[in-house]
């Protein structure tokens, strides 16, 4: 059992509704492991839709900063990353501080997640 294995994954329902709709296998599987909470109770700290991340892959020590979206709202140009990619599947219903796998093009990636962002974090600021 992976890293990714041994923690559930978390999601708002209203994601688990938007997310359902698509047909990818491997966000699939954390679905259906997933505990779906309300938008009211999730913690501020994991990672859902429209998420901003700063990642840290471990190996390179490279720091990376991404949103999880739909996507048809992905741009990678403005850092905006679907959560069906091999990426944002890897990263949804994480949390700060939790390592992750991420199969990337060159291969398995351990990846740290140094900070989450979401919206009502956001608005504190």
């Amino acid at each position: 059992m992976n890293s990714n294995e041994k923690n559930p994954v978390i999601v708002t329902e209203g994601d688990l509704l938007l997310l359902s709709e698509g047909d990818d296998m491997s966000l699939s599987h954390e679905l259906a492991r997933a505990i779906v909470m309300k938008d009211d109770a999730f913690p501020p700290h994991a990672i859902k839709l429209n998420s901003k991340v700063t990642i840290l892959d471990v190996s390179t020590q490279e720091l990376s900063d991404v949103m999880i979206v739909l996507p048809h709202q992905a741009d990678v140009s403005q850092n905006k990353i679907s959560v069906l990619s091999p990426l944002g599947t890897a990263l949804i219903g994480f949390r700060k501080k939790e390592q992750v796998y991420w199969k990337s093009p060159a291969g398995l990636r351990l990846i740290e997640i140094i900070e989450v962002l979401n919206s009502l974090s956001l608005a504190r600021q």
